[in-house]
C-alpha cells in the first residue's frame, strides 16, 4: 500500500473511489450546463438568474472541489510513475497544488462574489 503525505487519500482503493466519485461529479455538472445552454437562450441575464440561485452556487463549489480532488491525484500518479528525481517530482507536484488550489480560490470569489 502506497502512502504518502502527497497522497490525497490514505490508500490506492481510497484514492481510487475519490477519482472516480470526483469524476461523477464534475460529470453531472457538465451534462447539467450543456443541458441548460441547449435548451435556455444563453444571455447575461438567464447566465447570472443561474449563478445567483443558492443550488448552483453549491453545486458549482462541489464541481469545484471536484477539479480540485482529480487534479491532486491525477498529478500524483502521473508525478509518482514519469518522474523519479525525488527532489524535481516533488517542487512539480507543489506548483501543481498551488495551481490547483489557486483555481480554487478563484472559483469561490468569482462564485460567490467575496
Amino acid at each position: 500500500m502506497v502512502t504518502n503525505a502527497a497522497s490525497l487519500g490514505r490508500s490506492g482503493v481510497h484514492d481510487f473511489i475519490l477519482l472516480r466519485a470526483s469524476a461523477v461529479v464534475l460529470a453531472c455538472y457538465t451534462i447539467f450546463l450543456v443541458g441548460y445552454m441547449a435548451l435556455t437562450p444563453v444571455s447575461y441575464e438567464a447566465w447570472h438568474g443561474l449563478f445567483s440561485c443558492l443550488p448552483m452556487k453549491v453545486f458549482t463549489l462541489l464541481a469545484l472541489v471536484a477539479v480540485l480532488i482529480h487534479a491532486w491525484i491525477g498529478i500524483w500518479q502521473v508525478l509518482t510513475d514519469y518522474i523519479k528525481c525525488v527532489s524535481l517530482r516533488g517542487a512539480l507536484q507543489f506548483v501543481f497544488v498551488v495551481t490547483a488550489f489557486s483555481y480554487l480560490a478563484a472559483g469561490i470569489l468569482i462564485v460567490w462574489g467575496v
